[in-house]
């Protein structure tokens, strides 16, 4: 925990939770795999901190969280039966909460979690590919994807508290209402967008302005652990 206040999580909530964000998932169209259960690794269900998955490569991290890096081993298993695998060394560390594609560019939060070594590292896998990488600042969240996510075809959700969407030119910015500061984390699937339920107001100004399919689901349990809509799963598109 680094900007919460510490709970209990209510596990059996927990995973009613997470089994409704499967199903919003199904719904917006997605395969949904589901790894074994890794017990000794409770954080392992933040899946999608342990890599970041392109069309042309999957990059596995490094976590900030030492606890965490156990988590990777079974993800480069996975991953590499449908991209090419690349990794990230010490002493740099990247977590892909971190790590926001936008087409071509892709924004790395430079965190408690992400180093700027991460960050090149990053640079330097992807580069072949055509994508430029460029470090961004974020503040009073754990990650960047706490501040900004996208939630269309050039539409981002953000906290601009947390992150400035000038970093971000070309694109339209929907801000989180002031009272729901952790209304950023949005999980965009094409024709729709998966959203935690709790935060009623900024998901109205998304509805509005994107057209889109909203799915809401319960997240409260896992948000105790900072956790949000994207947090909990790796897309790959086949």
């Amino acid at each position: 925990m680094t900007h919460l206040a510490r709970e209990c999580v209510d596990y059996d909530i927990a995973r009613h939770q997470h089994e409704q964000y499967e199903e919003a998932l199904r719904a917006a169209g997605a395969e949904v795999t589901r790894l074994p259960a890794c017990d000794e690794l409770p954080d392992s269900v933040f899946v999608e901190d342990t890599a970041v998955v392109l069309d042309e490569i999957a990059v596995v991290t490094r976590p900030g969280a030492e606890s965490r890096r156990d988590e990777v081993a079974a993800i480069r298993e996975v991953l590499a039966t449908h991209r090419t695998v690349a990794s990230i060394e010490a002493p740099a560390t990247l977590d892909g909460g971190d790590v926001l594609v936008l087409d071509r560019d892709v924004l790395v939060g430079l965190t408690q979690r992400t180093n700027l070594s991460g960050m090149q590292q990053l640079r330097a896998h992807l580069a072949p590919f055509g994508y430029a990488v460029q470090a961004v600042p974020v503040r009073g969240c754990l990650h960047l994807k706490s501040a900004v996510t996208r939630a269309g075809e050039k539409l981002l959700v953000a906290n601009p508290v947390w992150v400035d969407p000038a970093l971000m030119p070309g694109w339209e910015v929907i801000p989180v209402d002031s009272r729901e500061p952790f209304g950023a984390n949005v999980l965009w699937l094409g024709e729709s967008v998966i959203v935690s339920d709790a935060f009623v107001r900024t998901n109205a100004a998304l509805a509005r302005a994107s057209g889109s399919r909203l799915i809401p689901v319960p997240a409260g349990e896992l948000a105790k652990a900072e956790g949000g809509v994207t947090c909990c799963s790796l897309l790959l598109r086949n």
